[in-house]
């Protein structure tokens, strides 16, 4: 079981950077892959990144890579996003979930949602 809190959210201009957090509580944590989700206003939920359990294998949907990095440290159960070259379509509110099923940015294979934090890029 576990529960999740994002934090780092803000409001940042184009090209700026931000790194968000994503702490959990559970003593599973390192049982799952942990992945980043994104809404925006009037758009469906989308996967951003995944992490494996030891952090040996990370996933990033098309348009973060080379911007994102996931990272997670299971010592301090908690993952992080570092998002640099921050672009208006990254505005959305950024959550973290967990799955147990390898490699994927299916949002319908994950749970234990967190509540958010908001991200917005604009100038």
């Amino acid at each position: 079981q576990l529960q999740f809190v994002e934090s780092g959210g803000g409001l940042v201009q184009p090209g700026g950077s931000l790194r968000l957090s994503c702490a959990a509580s559970g003593r599973t944590f390192n049982n799952y892959y942990i992945g980043w989700f994104r809404q925006a206003p009037g758009k469906e939920r989308e996967g951003v990144s995944c992490i494996s359990q030891i952090g040996s294998r990370t996933i990033y949907t098309d348009s973060v890579k080379g911007r994102f990095t996931i990272s997670r440290d299971n010592a301090k159960n908690t993952v992080f996003l570092q998002m640099n070259d921050l672009k208006p379509e990254d505005t959305a509110v950024y959550y973290c979930a967990a799955t147990s099923v390898p490699g994927t940015l299916d949002r319908d294979y994950y749970g234990y949602w967190g509540q958010g934090t908001q991200v917005t890029v604009s100038s």
